[in-house]
């Protein structure tokens, strides 16, 4: 991507940050939205990560926007806007050698949302969101949960080739990680995926996603035995 490509998807995805900032907020006052939204940015930007990008962060509102269009008039309840600000916050702080990465940026959320305009409870719902990314296992009926968490695994359902991309990014994200270390560990991610009655929650997930998600974890996980 030239540094011309790479500046117009910023501007785009920051003009989606204010558009989802300015609709949250619902007509209330509040600060630009633009300085929070390149703040993220810069985050998202950040050397350490290799998955764990830029275009991670597109890619869950994509699915996201996704859900919605598919399911808005069938499933009605999801407060779209604050589980669009919960993808935006929920790696903005990452850094592979740590475990507590979904706690502080939560806590970010918690920080900044208010002084961007939010009221008490929409972002007590977004830091929530945040915090269950840890576990990707959202209550029954937790629809907000349900779509976020959908929409971050989806990349679990690309095709192969992607796939294949996303694995490698993994791996070079936990690079400081000897390999047999690292074998044991990510086999035992996907078996603990597998063994989920349900690897998307949705509707719409469970119909599109499902099925190429697990024939992918399979692949991968007969690989790492290889």
């Amino acid at each position: 991507m030239t540094a011309t490509e790479e500046h117009d998807h910023g501007r785009e995805l920051l003009r989606r940050w204010t558009s989802t900032l300015l609709a949250a907020r619902a007509g209330r006052e509040g600060p630009d939205p633009a300085p929070y939204g390149r703040n993220l940015l810069t985050r998202w930007a950040e050397p350490q990560r290799r998955y764990h990008t830029v275009d991670h962060l597109r890619a869950v509102l994509d699915r996201i926007d996704e859900l919605a269009l598919a399911e808005s008039e069938l499933e009605p309840s999801g407060e779209w806007e604050l589980v669009r600000l919960g993808a935006w916050f929920h790696d903005a702080v990452y850094r592979p050698d740590r475990s507590e990465n979904e706690e502080r940026s939560a806590a970010l959320a918690e920080k900044a949302l208010p002084e961007a305009g939010l009221a008490e409870r929409e972002v007590a719902e977004v830091a929530r969101l945040v915090r269950l990314t840890v576990t990707h296992d959202p209550a029954p009926g937790d629809r907000n949960g349900e779509i976020l968490c959908d929409a971050d695994l989806a990349i679990l359902a690309s095709d192969p080739d992607t796939y294949t991309g996303y694995a490698a990014a993994v791996r070079e994200e936990y690079g400081f990680v000897p390999d047999d270390a690292f074998r044991e560990g990510r086999a035992a991610v996907l078996r603990q995926l597998l063994a989920l009655p349900r690897l998307f929650r949705t509707p719409y997930g469970t119909r599109h996603w499902e099925t190429r998600a697990r024939e992918n974890l399979e692949r991968e996980l007969a690989a790492l035995g290889a």
